[in-house]
């Protein structure tokens, strides 16, 4: 999660040094290549429905109970 929050918010920082990390936990490149195709893409697709205005689907909305 750490991985998906630095390259969403400070992508240019997600370099080897965070890479080397994800490999020191078992990943592979293989891996790593579709965690970050996987992350750029929800980016993507979250600032593209923002910027329409596309209100999510019911059930895809926060409960209050649980996020507060």
């Amino acid at each position: 999660m750490d991985f998906a929050v630095q390259v969403t918010l400070a992508p240019r920082e997600s370099g080897p040094g965070e890479i080397e990390k994800l490999r020191a936990h078992g990943w592979t490149d293989a891996e790593i290549l579709t965690a970050v195709q996987v992350i750029g893409f929800f980016n993507y697709y979250v600032r593209l429905a923002e910027a329409l205005g596309v209100d999510p689907e019911a059930e895809m909305r926060r409960d209050p109970d649980i996020w507060g």
